[in-house]
Formats: C-alpha cells, sequence, structure tokens
C-alpha cells in the first residue's frame, strides 16, 4: 500500500494552541529571532529537534509504575542493563542523564591540550565537549557527505584514505577514533556495515579502540538493510549487534533511539576507562547504578530498547521521514539526498542564494517557517558551527535547515500542513534577508544567541 499509517494507535493526547501569522510575527520578535527561545505553548509543529520528544508507548509507562528507586543496586538498573547489553555487547554500562554528560565523561578522560579526535562528523554537542578539553575535533566524512545533492548511498561513511593519512601522522595524537551512526549534522545520513568494518580495521592496525556516537543506531541499522545488498534479509536485531561488535564503546543519548524522554549512558570494554569514568560519575552525576536517572527512566529505557528494532516501527518512521522529503523536493525546495532517518534538512544555501552565508540564510529561513506556520526548526550552518575555538569566524560547509521529526507524536495530518506552509515560503523566499547575532555566549551559541535582521 503507498499510504503510509502509523503502526500504532493514539491513547493520549496533548493540545496545540493554535496562532495566527500575527501573533506569531511578535512571539519570534520577543524571543530575539531565536527559536530556541520561544515558549513551546507557542509552537504548532515543533521539529526543533528529535531528542527526548519521542511518545512513550504504554509498555513503557507500564516500566515506569514499576521503576524501583533504590540508591544502589536497584532491580530497574539490572533490566536496564540487560537491554542495552542484549543489543550492544560492552563490559561496563554506564548510565548517564543524558548523551551529553557520556560525552562530557568520555573526553575528560581521553581528551586534553594536544589530542585529536577524529570522526565522520561531530554533532554539537560532542564537538563542544572535544574542544573544551582542549583536544581538536577533526570531521573526516566522505566528499559526498558535504554535497547536499548528491545521492551516494551511504553519505555518512568516513574517509577512510584521510584517516589512515592522519593516524599515520598524528598517532601519538589520537586516543581514539569515532564514528556518528546517523551522521546528524551531515543530513542524518547513514554509515554502511562496509565502512564500518574498513575503520575498525584500521583502528586495529593503529592498535586505537572505535567509538560510536550512537543516538540513532536503530536508523542507522535499518538503512543498512535497505541499502546495503548483503544485508537485506536480515533482521535489524542482528545488524545492529554486527555494527556494535566492531565497537570498543559508545556514547548514547537516549533520546532518540530508546525513545525515552531523559537518559544516556556510556559504554566500553577497557576496565581502566570504566573506572575513570565512574569516578567522574560520582562526582557529576550520581551513583554507577543510576548516573543521574530516576529507576523509572531506566524502566523505559529498557523497553524502549525492544521497541525501536522492531521493523513495523522503522518502516513507519523512515517513509514519513521521506514522504515530507519528497513533496518538498516536488516543491522546489533542494534537500540533502538521499533523505535521512529522522529528519529532512534544507540545503538553505541553495534556497536563499541571495543571502551570504556569514549572514546566516538558514537561520533566516527558520524565522520565516514559525512565521508563516507556527513550526519550529533547528539551524545547522554557520550560526552552529561558525564560530572557531580561536574566535574567528568562518562560514560552515553547509548551510542547513534540520526539520527533526519526534518520534509517534506527528500524525501525516501534521505533515501535510507543513507541507502547505511550505508552499507560502517558497513563493515568499526572496522577500527573506540575511541576520547578525547581536549576543552570543562563548560556545554552543545557537542555543542563546539573539538576533536582528541586516539592514
Amino acid at each position: 500500500m503507498k499510504t503510509i499509517i502509523e503502526p500504532f494507535r493514539i491513547k493520549s493526547v496533548e493540545p496545540i494552541r493554535m496562532t495566527t501569522r500575527e501573533e506569531r510575527k511578535l512571539l519570534i520578535r520577543a524571543a530575539h529571532y531565536n527559536p530556541f527561545l520561544l515558549h513551546s505553548d507557542d509552537v504548532m509543529i515543533d521539529f526543533l529537534t528529535d531528542s527526548g520528544t519521542s511518545a512513550m508507548s504504554a509498555a513503557q509507562w507500564a516500566g515506569i509504575m514499576r521503576g524501583d528507586e533504590s540508591y544502589a543496586g536497584s532491580p530497574s538498573f539490572g533490566r536496564f542493563e540487560a537491554a542495552v547489553r542484549e543489543l550492544m555487547p560492552f563490559q561496563h554500562i554506564i548510565p548517564t542523564h543524558q548523551g551529553r554528560a557520556a560525552e562530557k565523561i568520555l573526553f575528560s578522560i581521553v581528551g586534553g591540550k594536544g589530542k585529536i579526535i577524529p570522526n565522520n562528523a561531530h554533532f554539537d554537542t560532542t564537538r563542544a565537549n572535544v574542544e573544551y578539553s582542549g583536544a581538536t575535533a577533526l570531521d573526516l566524512v566522505i566528499a559526498e557527505g558535504r554535497n547536499p545533492s548528491s545521492l551516494h548511498p551511504f553519505k555518512g561513511n568516513m574517509d577512510v584514505q584521510k584517516l589512515r593519512t592522519l593516524l599515520e601522522a598524528e598517532h601519538q595524537s589520537i586516543p581514539l577514533v569515532m564514528l556518528t551512526l546517523t551522521n546528524n549534522s551531515g543530513g542524518g545520513q547513514p554509515v554502511s556495515m562496509e565502512n564500518i568494518r574498513a575503520v575498525k580495521a584500521l583502528c586495529q592496525e593503529f592498535g586505537k579502540p572505535l567509538f560510536f556516537d550512537s543516538c540513532r543506531f536503530a536508523e542507522n541499522a535499518y538503512f543498512i538493510k535497505l541499502r546495503e545488498p548483503a544485508y537485506q534479509h536480515h533482521s535489524v536485531k542482528s545488524i545492529v549487534r554486527e555494527m556494535f561488535s566492531y565497537a570498543d564503546g559508545m556514547t548514547m543519548s537516549a533520546k532518540k533511539d530508546a525513545l525515552v524522554n531523559i537518559g544516556g549512558w556510556l559504554a566500553l570494554n577497557d576496565a581502566d576507562w570504566a573506572q575513570q569514568a565512574r569516578n567522574l560519575l560520582i562526582i557529576t552525576e550520581g551513583f554507577p547504578t543510576y548516573g543521574g536517572l530516576a529507576g523509572r527512566d531506566l524502566e523505559a529505557i529498557a523497553v524502549g530498547l525492544s521497541e525501536i528494532v522492531e521493523e513495523d516501527y522503522l518502516q513507519y518512521r523512515i517513509r514519513s521521514t521521506h514522504y515530507l522529503g519528497e513533496a518538498l523536493l516536488k516543491l522546489g525546495v533542494p534537500i540533502v539526498q538521499p533523505v535521512g532517518g529522522h529528519a529532512v534538512y534544507i540545503d538553505a544555501k541553495a534556497f536563499l542564494p541571495h543571502i551570504p552565508a556569514l549572514l546566516y540564510p538558514a537561520q533566516a529561513l527558520v524565522v520565516a517557517m514559525y512565521k508563516i506556520g507556527g513550526i519550529r526548526a533547528c539551524e545547522i550552518g554557520s550560526v552552529m558551527f561558525g564560530r572557531q575555538p580561536d574566535g574567528s569566524e568562518k562560514a560552515a560547509a553547509m548551510e542547513l535547515v534540520r526539520l527533526a521529526i519526534p518520534r509517534r507524536v506527528y500524525t501525516q495530518s501534521h505533515i501535510d500542513y507543513v507541507i502547505e506552509c511550505f508552499e507560502t515560503i517558497v513563493a515568499e523566499k526572496d522577500q527573506l534577508r540575511g541576520m547578525k547575532i547581536v549576543e552570543e555566549p562563548p560556545t554552543l551559541r545557537h542555543f542563546t544567541a539573539k538576533f536582528a535582521w541586516v539592514d
């Protein structure tokens, strides 16, 4: 069948406050033209992030009621640990309150001045935590991954030759190699199993551990099943297990592919690093069997990990995202192709060629989306990545707007509304002008920066 139906029934609903265009003009101005500063009650369709915005299942809510809140030795931790190991066979599993806490702990151990952390592409908090430690975050995605119109099926792949060259030149400075699955900052693009194996072989050759930023591991596995011929008859669960068999550790935001609203973990095999991580965890997060989470959160994660690898769900998830992407293409809106798993990424540089990169075309489009349709989205361009560690500013490789779709939250009619709004955006796009930052923090400025229009 062509019609996409959600593989679930809706048991509880949350009202949306309907606003007018005139209201939204005032609201976004009051938020200094930064959608992060809007009140969520003033947003009709929230595509700001897919992190922590999922709808939980009846089974997850039942798990929450079972949650044991003992400070130490909770059976909820045991069920969480078992659920993680069912998919990811690591020796040490350390819960954290969310993914960036896992990153902070990891890079506090392995980072530092003079260190280099190669990745296919670091996302914002990963890069910030690497650089905060004094290390250098280096992106080595394949060339196709920097070309929005390229149809390469695995644009998240790491450039293995560039990694070899780096390891040969900087062997002593590299404590580990990372792969982000899927590549969020590059359009939600997957990494192939072939590339994972090649990176692992290179890591073994140079004696370096391989870590995954695993936020969207299930979506990555499903793309492997769809696009890598050798895996078309494999279950997603078996693909996930093979993926992680090549890893020596991982960071995880459970707020994505564990279908929960809070939580994460750091997992690894190195006993010394694990002991250091637990010491930092106790100082900053909590006891090693809860790590900044309540027992009920651990229970919800345990259930979510079983639900995320269900293929009916993943088919719906990927097809509904592609439905939006294909409709935007028909309207003449340039997007990153092929469409990724968790989001559609609009190529704002191509859509608004009259706005220079350092006048933030993607931010201008984000503001227009809110004004016209009450849609909140996220800039991934020179606002997010333009400020350099030395304080200078450099245009990002791509100027993207991410429409990150929360899991199990919106129906097809919501998506159809978004498509209709873009008909108006396309008609009015030539009226948009550049923006400037009038106030910003020293790091992760996109969260709290204030903007104004350029005259």
